[in-house]
């Protein structure tokens, strides 16, 4: 009888470890295909052409001098959308991203 329950004990364990590895895949699984969408939402992002920063609207440059007086803009780039991304640096040494559209308003990317 110690033998019967002895071999019943080993033979659930080995069921829930075989369900443990199978959880595990699938968790891998789901992190692989979240990986990729944000790598799609990024990559959708990046669809910026480089400009000189003389190229920007006024209203563009009237915002950064408005809302980051300090701010330099090192970079600008502009998507299909009109949209522009900026990379600024502050004159405390920090530097950022920022984005906005052609009107100067600033998007939350």
């Amino acid at each position: 009888m110690k033998k019967l329950i002895f071999v019943l004990a080993l033979s659930m364990g080995t069921m829930t470890a075989f369900a443990q590895d199978e959880v595990t895949e699938q968790a891998a699984e789901t992190s692989v295909e979240s990986t990729e969408a944000i790598a799609d939402v990024v990559a959708a992002q990046d669809d910026f052409s480089e400009i000189a920063a003389d190229e920007l609207p006024e209203a563009v440059t009237a915002a950064v001098s408005k809302n980051y007086p300090t701010a330099s803009i090192d970079k600008a780039y502009i998507n299909e959308s009109n949209q522009y991304k900026l990379e600024v640096s502050l004159q405390d040494g920090t530097a950022g991203t920022l984005y906005a559209d052609d009107n100067g308003n600033w998007i939350e990317m």
